[in-house]
């Protein structure tokens, strides 16, 4: 009876998930199997792959022929590498505690490849969470600006209400009552101008009566020459 190492598919429409079986080929897909050997799990990032890998190998060891997609995860996990150390052994090639260290450090270099896998996964999307926060921060910081300059742009529209009641601009009556201007009644006082009576009073023009007097003084020296004269 020909063995088959194949998948059998199970889960929810567009989350699939596999069992790993070894079944006969003429079997249906999802039929009846002849053993579980592990799981598969394409949906989680990196792949879950959980094999038994001794039960995988002793049915390679007894002619089962894996699919495609079977023969892959195996090799993941180690098995075909078992698989090729076991019939070393069998060569008399290496020995068996030979083959356990180099299966040893296989799955350890396997192992550190994965988990460094897993760690950059998990950078990146700590990088991914980082740019989408600072993305989104950068986006309601656009929309609280646009808010504002609305707001402001809507303040300076209502305030010209406020600008309108300059009731104080509308009091240009002072400037019609220019009274201050109409008080020339000053200028009608040229009675000042009139009253150059003060310029009249050159009375003291009129007082060459003081020229006159050189007639006293005349008489004076006339007096004075009379009597040197005598």
């Amino acid at each position: 009876m020909p063995v088959r190492i194949r998948l059998q598919r199970h889960g929810k429409k567009g989350k699939p998930f596999y069992w790993i079986v070894a079944a006969d080929s003429r079997s249906k897909r999802d039929g009846r199997y002849l053993e579980k050997i592990g799981i598969y799990n394409p949906t989680t990032n990196p792949a879950t792959v959980n094999l038994d890998v001794d039960t995988a190998v002793k049915w390679l060891e007894n002619g089962a022929q894996p699919s495609d997609t079977a023969r892959t995860l195996l090799s993941y996990r180690g098995v075909m590498m078992k698989h090729h150390l076991n019939g070393g052994v069998r060569k008399g090639a290496l020995t068996q505690e030979e083959a356990d260290k180099r299966f040893a450090a296989w799955l350890e270099e396997k192992e550190a490849k994965i988990q460094a896998k897993v760690d950059g996964l998990s950078k990146e999307e700590a990088n991914a969470k980082a740019k989408a926060l600072a993305a989104e921060k950068e986006a309601n910081e656009k929309r609280i600006a646009a808010l504002q300059a609305i707001e402001t742009e809507a303040a300076a529209e209502e305030a010209p209400a406020t600008e309108e009641a300059p009731v104080a601009e509308e009091a240009p009556v002072a400037e019609e009552a220019p009274v201050a201007e109409e008080a020339p009644v000053a200028e009608e006082a040229p009675a000042t101008e009139e009253a150059p009576a003060t310029e009249e009073a050159p009375v003291a023009e009129e007082a060459p009566d003081t020229e006159e007097a050189p007639t006293a003084e005349a008489s004076a020296e006339e007096a004075s020459e009379e009597k040197s004269a005598e």
